[in-house]
Formats: C-alpha cells, structure tokens, sequence
C-alpha cells in the first residue's frame, strides 16, 4: 500500500497526459507533521494541492459508506479531521474547510 505514491508517479512520469501532476502523485500522502509517506516532508514543503487532497479524500473516506467501515456523519467526519489538524492535516486549510463546509450544508 505505501508504495502506491512512487508507483503512480512512475506511471504519471512515462504518461505525456500526466507528467504535469507526477510530483503531486508522489506526495499525495505525506503529514502536515512529516510523519507521511514516501519522501517525509513537512509543512508548507508539501504541495498546497497535496495537502488540500488530504483533507477532502479524509473526509470523503469517512462520510462514505466503504467496505471496511461504515460512513460517518458530516459533524463525526469534521470532529476527527478537526483532531488531526496540526498533525496529519494543514491547521490553516482545515480551518478553511470547516467554514467551506458550515456554509454548502447550511
């Protein structure tokens, strides 16, 4: 499982189509805390796209019924995203999803 980030990067980079997004498939599951995989960047060294990625992908996982778990609510999904802020997640782009969320369900 953790070497799906280089093997898609590898396909992206051999792909005219998707050379453009190769760096971005390959950070796409690194930490706000550099506790992620592959390269274990940190912070801001982490693409604003990845990092934004990783808020939204979470919070699609948990609010979508899956085979090894069921959905969450939208308040549930918020509560834990809002617990990994600073952590595994960007605190500013969390801060900014949960204004993004109170406004498209209110």
């Amino acid at each position: 499982m953790k070497l799906h980030p280089e093997k898609g990067y590898r396909i992206a980079v051999s792909s005219p189509d998707l050379s453009s997004v190769a760096d971005l498939i390959l950070r796409h599951h690194e930490r706000w805390d550099g506790r992620g995989y592959p390269l274990g960047i940190k912070g801001e060294e982490i693409p604003v796209e990845c990092r934004i990625l990783s808020i939204v992908d979470a919070f699609d996982a948990m609010t979508n019924e899956r085979p090894y778990s069921e959905a969450r609510s939208v308040q549930k999904a918020i509560e834990e995203i809002s617990r990994c802020s600073g952590t595994q997640f960007d605190p500013e782009l969390v801060s900014m999803f949960k204004i993004l969320i109170s406004n498209t369900s209110a």
